[in-house]
């Protein structure tokens, strides 16, 4: 048994885990990362990134068969199911390379390629090595949620694990959960050609604000996606290639394959996080706002955290610890700033708090801001104006912003760097953004928050009267 004494501990090489050893050995400190499956972890080669790939695959099958409106013959798609995982696999293997042991240990990163659990609140066991840290970060991540439905044990299924290797294009996907991964996953897939149906036991989009989720549901629905809300499952029944969802009310759905999209948990199962003296909730391992656990020299970071689960979380978890772990200096996470998109066409982008969560915190002092994307020329010009951006401002600040529309994950950054940083309103319409772009929504809505103020108050009109008259 080989035994290691460094400053920091990494157990986990996803998207957090990466961000602390990298930031971490270049600043000095000795580092030691555990990985004992993927390096990259769940956004490289599970998440965003094939995800991503196969959007953009559905999205160059879309453009073929909806030329028409620019003045170019539609063409139907010949889509290679096959193919089109090929290109999802190049995109992975692009990337994986930056992800990679070769390029951490080449950083001065000591990488043990083996599962690491706590065998004691000090020592940490991967493989044959015995690691003792000053620090130790839990980077771990998450895992498909799968709930136990009669009968799912009896059918295959895919989950986001498995979905992206799938080289046979199903006829009739059935998606359980509407939610982000359920919806993106479903307008990729009836874009290459398949038959798609999603099944949601609440609301689709959730999460989401509902008025902004309804533009993005109406789009897909009209792209054929049948979207069955308040259908929770009770049983799933069948074969491969033929495969049946029952609903609680009665409703009944038949698939050739059958994708699992419910939700995720936190990958804590092989830890042994008791001998540590590691308490966890139902959503992961408990943290304060330092993200210490209940054990003072161990972090835990990202989805494993329990708290928002996507991969610039994590990397914003990784900058607070570093600034905490290596200086010593008090740091504490946020997350009023933190942003999220989901990638359908169009896109549904937030940051901060909703129109409904603003008006219970903020009562009578809110004010909402509204631009749709149908005054954009730059949307009129590439005809995608269904869009919409909502701007919660309390006495002249924002408090959250709200956009469903084309490139809204792009569009949502403004605001993001407007809550981070306490901006008030009369500095986002400061701004001068290029024509004609998308990006001037965001200087309209300011615009639109300030009209009233200027062109609807007598007083300003009695002030410009006044200033004509005495102006030579």
């Amino acid at each position: 048994m080989e035994r290691i004494k460094t400053d920091l501990l990494v157990i986990g090489a996803g998207s957090g885990g990466l961000s602390v050893a990298a930031g971490a050995v270049q600043m000095g400190a000795k580092v030691v990362l555990l990985e004992g499956h993927k390096m990259g972890g769940d956004c490289l080669n599970y998440g965003c990134v094939p995800s991503k790939a196969l959007i953009a695959a559905g999205k160059a099958a879309y453009t073929q068969g909806h030329a028409e409106k620019y003045g170019v013959a539609d063409q139907k798609p010949k889509v290679d199911y096959a193919a089109a995982k090929d290109h999802v696999a190049d995109v992975i293997a692009t990337i994986a390379p930056h992800d990679s042991v070769e390029r951490f240990e080449g950083l001065g990163v000591h990488v043990i390629t083996e599962f690491g659990r706590f065998i004691s609140p000090t020592e940490v066991q991967a493989g044959e090595h015995v690691i003792t840290a000053r620090r130790s970060v839990i980077a771990t991540g998450s895992s498909p949620l799968v709930p136990p439905i009669p009968g799912l044990n009896t059918v295959p299924y895919e989950t986001n694990e498995t979905i992206f290797d799938l080289r046979e294009q199903p006829k009739h996907l059935l998606i359980i959960g509407g939610g982000p991964i359920g919806m993106e996953m479903a307008q990729a897939h009836i874009r290459l050609g398949s038959k798609v149906t999603v099944i949601e036991g609440a609301k689709a989009l959730g999460n989401d604000d509902p008025e902004m989720a309804d533009v993005v549901l109406k789009n897909l629905r009209a792209e054929g996606i049948e979207i069955a809300e308040d259908a929770l499952a009770k049983e799933i029944s069948g074969k491969a290639g033929d495969i049946t969802v029952t609903t609680e009310d009665g409703r009944s759905f038949n698939g050739t394959h059958i994708l699992m999209a419910v939700g995720r948990k936190s990958n804590i199962d092989k830890l042994d996080l008791d001998k540590a003296g590691i308490k966890t909730h139902p959503r992961g391992i408990k943290v304060d706002d330092q993200l210490k656990t209940t054990n003072k020299r161990v972090y835990a970071i990202g989805d494993v955290a329990g708290g928002l689960q996507f991969t610039h979380v994590a990397g914003y978890h990784a900058g607070v610890i570093i600034r905490s772990a290596l200086f010593g200096l008090p740091a504490k996470q946020r997350t009023d700033h933190i942003p999220w998109a989901t990638y359908t066409d169009p896109e549904l982008a937030q940051v901060g708090l909703t129109e409904a969560q603003a008006r219970k915190k903020h009562g009578r002092d809110l004010e909402v801001a509204r631009f749709e994307f149908s005054g954009n020329d730059r949307a009129i010009a590439e005809r995608k104006t269904d869009g919409l951006i909502k701007v919660m401002v309390v006495k002249g600040r924002p408090v959250g912003a709200s956009i469903a529309g084309p490139q809204a994950g792009e569009l949502i950054g403004v605001w993001a760097l407007a809550l981070a940083n306490k901006l008030k309103m009369s500095q986002i319409a400061a701004m001068v953004a290029p024509y004609p772009t998308l990006g001037e929504v965001n200087k309209r809505v300011a615009g639109a928050y300030f009209s009233p103020r200027l062109f609807d108050n007598p007083k300003v009109k009695k002030i410009v009267g006044l200033v004509q008259r005495w102006l030579p």
